[in-house]
């Protein structure tokens, strides 16, 4: 084989890589777009996307149906979203407190629950995962044909959930009235405008992509589940949304920065370098430091984030 086509494969195969290591970040990093334009801080991603992974993986093993996995892994990631905004919106906690704590709690849940119904083995069960489908003519392209149209349903659901949002926020009066209750929810209650209700839905759209993310993890990425088996992925998602700017296009950007770092650590150990794995481990997180370092004071939020929303308060 050339060096020029031997360059062209391992350049196809890295890019392919990054994409399948992007997916789950992007997913999660617009469904906490949508929940932070509507003012809600939700820092639970980690906790959510688990969730979902164990809910779709559950599920899937117990029937062997994805459809099913899927939808599961959806609904839990929802039910969990609901939880952090009915504390956020209705209780008016305090949000970063209530992230947090739907991360400890989802972790010790499913660490516990894995161990009631599996006990304690050495073999992981298993479950189905998705099959790839190459899309006709495009996915015959150099380079970058196999990376993005020769995948699996969920990279082609992250494409055009990026364009759909993308869309929804600048295009559409849903997307100006999302913006409103960020933004400034006194001037939108004036108007006649449900906050709270516009909160909670921006929520359980973040809830259903979030736990989406988590149900890629288990039913494309791996086929079982593993004890914390996101490792920090929810808030890697975090920075994403923060390096993306809360867009659309950004976050995709953003998150396919970080899948490349980390599909690049795969690469690396794969080769047999002689330096410990540990630091190979640490490149997608030292990336996401240095970027977030790079992006001070360049990323504007919502004015009301993080906020609760009072009616008597103007």
């Amino acid at each position: 084989m050339s060096p020029a086509i031997e360059l062209v494969n391992t350049l196809q195969t890295f890019l392919t890589a990054s994409v399948r290591m992007a997916v789950p970040l992007v997913l999660a990093g617009l469904g906490e777009t949508y929940s932070e334009k509507s003012g809600i801080l939700n820092i639970g991603l980690e906790g959510i996307m688990l969730f979902g992974a164990f809910a779709s993986f559950i599920t899937a093993h117990l029937t062997n149906s994805i459809p099913l996995g899927l939808a599961a892994g959806m609904t839990a990631g929802c039910l969990i979203a609901l939880l952090h905004a009915f504390m956020s919106i209705t209780c008016r906690a305090d949000q970063t407190v209530s992230g947090l704590s739907i991360n400890f709690l989802v972790s010790g849940l499913t660490s516990y629950l894995f161990l009631m119904i599996f006990g304690k083995t050495t073999t992981l069960p298993v479950c189905p995962t998705v099959s790839e489908h190459a899309v006709p003519l495009l996915s015959k392209l150099p380079i970058i044909g196999p990376a993005l149209f020769e995948q699996n349903g969920f990279v082609y659901f992250t494409m055009a959930a990026v364009l759909i949002s993308w869309i929804l926020f600048y295009r559409t009066e849903w997307g100006v009235i999302l913006h409103a209750a960020g933004e400034h929810p006194q001037a939108a209650d004036s108007a006649g405008l449900n906050v709270s209700a516009i909160r909670y839905g921006a929520a359980a759209v973040n809830g259903m992509l979030t736990g989406l993310a988590g149900s890629y993890l288990t039913l494309s990425l791996l086929g079982f589940f593993l004890e914390n088996l996101t490792s920090g992925k929810g808030y890697i998602a975090l920075a994403v949304v923060i390096l993306g700017r809360r867009d659309p296009k950004g976050v995709l950007l953003a998150g396919l920065l970080i899948g490349a770092a980390d599909a690049l650590q795969f690469r690396i150990q794969a080769s047999g370098s002689a330096i410990p794995s540990q630091v190979f481990i640490m490149f997608p997180y030292v990336i996401t430091v240095a970027v977030l370092l790079f992006s001070i004071g360049r990323s504007s939020e919502p004015a009301a984030l993080g906020k609760p929303f009072v009616r008597s308060r103007r």
